[in-house]
This record gives C-alpha cells, structure tokens and sequence, in this order.
C-alpha cells in the first residue's frame, strides 16, 4: 500500500447537444487537487526507451496528467511500491512528498503536464535512491 499518492479522476464534460465537440476537463483548486498550484510545465518528446524522474521531494505534491499518448509511473515509498498507467486525460496521478518516481514507456506523442504545489527548488529534491531510502528510514522509523 502507498501512502500519500493515489489517482485522482477528474470531470469530464461533454456537450449533450453535439458530442462531436469533445470533452473539457476542468481543474480547479481547492475542489479537484489537494494543494494550490504554483507551478505547471509538460514533458514531452521522450524517447520510449528513456526513464525519466529518478528522484523524490520532501515538500512538493504534483498531480502528473498524460494529455496524450500513455506514460508508465512507477511511485515507492516507505509503505510500498506500484506502477500505474496514465492514459487518460481526465485522471491524474497525485504523488506527495517522499515518493520516488519514475517515468517511462513513454509511447510516440505522448506529453505529460505536471501541477506542482510549489516553485523550482533544488534543495527540495533528493535525486540519490541510497539518500532516498536513509532520509524515509530516519522520517517513518524503522526499516523498510
């Protein structure tokens, strides 16, 4: 089981008189996502055989949105590990602090846009697996 980290399944509105228009997915904070969004940027143009991420924060939520195509996201921390597969635009993935992530499978076409809680800070990142483990180790207590 994970801790602080889950899917999020967002509206998804169609118009009932011409389902030919699509779906519009709106996100508003604080109804849809657990934090105000400070920051947003997309990954895109990412090789299928790349993994991206490879880090934690200590502070930062994200929700992770696959606009198109379909991402891979595997999420561990203290409490377990799972992979889930984003391929919808209306369900995002919420990873709170202290999760390791990592991106991959990336299929052709695929952007990932990321809402994040807070601005660009280095020090927040632990990008060191081995620093990872020590760092959740000394927090949670305990061994994993």
């Amino acid at each position: 089981m994970l801790y602080n980290s889950g899917l999020l399944k967002f509206r998804k509105i169609s118009s009932p008189s011409n389902d030919k228009l699509g779906y519009l997915t709106p996100i508003e904070c604080p109804n849809d996502i657990p934090f105000e969004i400070k920051r947003i940027y997309y990954i895109y143009d990412v090789k299928k055989e790349i993994v991206r991420g490879n880090h934690s924060h200590k502070k930062l939520h994200q929700v992770l949105l696959c606009l198109n195509g379909s991402i891979d996201i595997r999420l561990e921390n203290f409490f377990g590990e799972k992979k889930f597969t984003l391929n919808d635009p209306s369900v995002g993935l919420y990873v709170g602090p202290d999760n390791w992530r990592e991106m991959s499978n990336f299929s052709e076409e695929a952007v990932l846009l990321v809402l994040a809680s807070e601005k660009y800070d280095e020090d927040d990142y632990i990008r060191d697996y081995d620093t990872f483990v020590e760092y959740n180790q000394k927090k949670y207590g305990g061994i994993k």
